[in-house]
């Protein structure tokens, strides 16, 4: 069986307390690991690059991976003291494995240019290549080797790492992670050279890791709460006897599985993308808000709480979330636009904490219904708490007034919304806006359709959301 597929005084000071004491915990009783983002950008209506800087230090998140070397993103980084690995395209790699002086040039003008004002810490050489549909595997190898030649011409090999990020269909096997093999083709002329390179320039092996996608193809034999890190029984490996609470540790294990099996249980592994999507089409079971919330603020707690996997506890886990934005230029299912921590506004998609000094405050807080998420606000709409389940749809405001427009006609006419509370002097015209107006009827049309997956994006004008919207005294409904 394969599992996997291509966030008063008394009160107040024992809440301070309790907060020491989680932190003392988490400090000596296991080092803990580290949490870093994503930062894609196949979007049209992302933040500027020094907004997302802004972004990344308020929120605590002081390690990004990027996708390429765009310079504007990589000059607002500068002085950051964020740590950043780039990545050289899969397009690049047979010009790269070709000629050393092509990699010369690039490492010149995407490394050395920049560093050391931007942190760069690693170069991720191609992105899941083994499942490239161009079938540039014949390339990596040399590409990664020409790379960190040019690296150690500048004098940059000792500050900046070369590794290349594997999707776990490499696995030939993965269940159990006992079990955990690569792909015998793969071995001798890609995996072996690779983790050889990786081992003597003291690098790490780039992994991509996604629980939700082995969910989504076997939810009939995976329990929910096993991928989500909730407590269960949890499922022991009958290979090894190791016990797995949690379905991301069975999967990493499998790496580490297959990596032993050849004699590489030495090289450091980082997890460069694991995620869970908000949204998904009808047959992406398990995509949700509260999910996502579920998923990811688990992750964070388990990696910053310290420790290891089952196979290498005392390992600890490096974990990029994937991602912090929802990219609304993305191709395929609606999962692959919906992955973000925030929305293009910068408001949270659901509330997570994503540091240690959140996760104490979060551990001194009366346990929350897990099946909600916090809704993000846009423009003057507040919130009020509601039942389990329910969902709504509402405008985003940042997308500006064309789009917003083009939506709220199509659904008032259509679409079939019932817009009559929003014409003049009815209960909903006030307040006379657009995002307002927008809101009220991009959620009666979702609402009209049964709240089904793909009812609420009007080309990215709208979200969803689990806390009641109201604009003014215009209380939105459930259903019809």
């Amino acid at each position: 069986m394969f599992w996997f597929s291509s966030k008063n005084q008394t009160m107040a000071t024992h809440i301070s307390f309790a907060c020491f004491l989680l932190l003392l915990t988490i400090s000596t009783v296991a080092e803990s690991g580290s949490i870093g983002i994503n930062y894609g950008r196949l979007a049209n209506n992302l933040p500027t690059p020094t907004q997302v800087v802004r972004l990344l230090k308020t929120q605590g998140l002081n390690r990004v991976k990027l996708y390429d070397t765009n310079s504007d993103v990589l000059t607002a980084l500068a002085n950051s003291n964020i740590s950043v690995v780039v990545a050289l395209p899969n397009e690049l790699l047979s010009s790269t494995a070709k000629d050393q002086s092509f990699a010369d040039n690039w490492v010149q003008a995407n490394i050395s240019k920049f560093y050391p004002a931007t942190k760069i810490e690693a170069i991720a050489v191609g992105n899941e290549v083994f499942v490239d549909p161009n079938n540039t595997t014949q390339f990596l190898v040399a590409a990664m080797k020409n790379i960190h030649s040019s690296l150690v011409k500048y004098k940059l090999d000792s500050a900046v790492k070369v590794s290349s990020p594997i999707a776990l269909t490499a696995l030939q096997s993965s269940y159990p992670s006992s079990s955990g093999s690569f792909k015998p083709e793969l071995i001798e002329p890609v995996i072996k050279p690779m983790l050889d390179l990786i081992r003597s320039t003291g690098s790490y092996f780039m992994v991509n890791v996604y629980p939700f996608f082995a969910y989504k193809d076997n939810s009939d034999q995976i329990s929910l709460d096993y991928t989500l890190f909730k407590t269960n029984p949890g499922v022991v490996d009958s290979g090894n006897g190791l016990r797995y609470n949690n379905l991301f540790d069975a999967q990493l294990d499998a790496v580490f599985a297959a990596m032993s099996a050849i004699k590489y249980d030495d090289v450091k592994v980082v997890v460069t993308e694991t995620g869970w999507p908000s949204l998904g089409d009808s047959n992406e079971v398990g995509a949700s808000q509260a999910n996502a919330a579920s998923y990811n603020g688990n992750l964070v707690r388990r990696v910053l709480t310290g420790g290891g996997t089952p196979l290498r506890p005392k390992d600890t886990l490096d974990v990029f979330v994937f991602a912090l934005f929802n990219e609304n230029q993305k191709t395929g299912p609606t999962s692959e636009r919906n992955y973000g921590l925030f929305y293009p506004s910068e408001a949270k998609v659901y509330d997570i904490p994503l540091t240690v000094a959140e996760l104490a405050t979060v551990q001194t807080k009366p346990p929350a219904n897990e099946s909600k998420a916090q809704a993000p606000t846009t423009g003057d709409m507040s919130t009020s708490a509601v039942g389990s389940g329910q969902t709504w749809c509402v405008a985003n405001g940042n997308v500006g007034s064309e789009k917003l427009q083009a939506g709220l006609d199509y659904a008032c006419g259509e679409g079939g919304a019932d817009c009559r509370p929003i014409q003049g002097g009815a209960t909903c015209f006030d307040p006379d806006t657009l995002v307002a107006h927008a809101s009220y009827a991009f959620n009666s049309y979702y609402q009209k359709k049964s709240r089904g997956a793909g009812t609420c994006d009007f080309g990215g004008a709208a979200y969803v959301v689990t806390q009641a919207p109201k604009f003014g005294t215009c209380t939105f409904p459930t259903g019809y």
